[in-house]
């Protein structure tokens, strides 16, 4: 029996591009579902600001995603402007069925070869792509919109935090960085039960910022 994994991304993120390309490394009888939500509502959730927003994290998050492409062998470019309103490809994912080959084609797109995802005519090209008729409607449904927004819901209460995460049972796998330990896990869970790893879970917090 295959089992089930949980890719949970935002079609915004270029380390969520570098990950799709890492899953093709699970074990055979790994399962992936694809799991887009809006990162925003993450971030709003949890009371965070995102790399973006803070121009020095900003210039340096895509220069390293730039460099951990190039050192991955995975050919990438930015598109015109970043970060873009993702909210059209998010729905044409989930109007797709939110399948590999949707997912694929849209992050391809952004940053394979550099379109812009807020543009209307990108978005029909892509719609046309993946023979969804009148995009302006079929994004616009309730049902659509719905499942994005639970799909978002969903991953906060597993506690996801951030984009790309790799959601294995009880366990949450954040960044295309932390690949490998998901792939350990898959394959060795009991390496994370032990004296050391379990005792950070109830780690005393020492201290705590004040918040203004």
């Amino acid at each position: 029996m295959a089992r089930k994994v949980s890719w949970v991304f935002d079609v915004v993120s270029p380390f969520a591009y570098l990950g799709l390309r890492q899953l093709q490394s699970l074990p055979d009888d790994v399962e992936v579902e694809f799991v887009p939500i809006l990162f925003a509502g993450l971030l709003n959730h949890h009371g965070q600001l995102g790399n973006a927003e803070i121009p020095t994290k900003r210039r340096f998050t895509y220069r390293f995603a730039l460099w951990r492409a190039r050192k991955l062998g995975i050919p990438m470019r930015f598109p015109p402007a970043h970060p873009f309103n993702p909210l059209p490809a998010l729905r044409l994912i989930v109007a797709a069925g939110s399948n590999r080959e949707a997912v694929q084609k849209v992050f391809d797109s952004a940053f394979l070869h550099g379109h812009d995802l807020a543009d209307q005519s990108v978005i029909a090209e892509l719609a046309q792509q993946l023979q969804i008729g009148r995009p302006e409607v079929a994004l616009s449904t309730p049902q659509v919109k719905q499942q994005l927004h639970a799909n978002t819901s969903w991953a906060i209460s597993r506690g996801v935090f951030g984009v790309p995460t790799l959601v294995v049972d009880d366990e949450i796998f954040w960044g295309h960085d932390a690949f490998e330990m998901a792939l350990d896990f898959l394959q060795q869970p009991q390496t994370f039960q032990d004296e050391v790893m379990t005792a950070v879970d109830s780690l005393p917090v020492g201290a705590m910022r004040e918040r203004k």
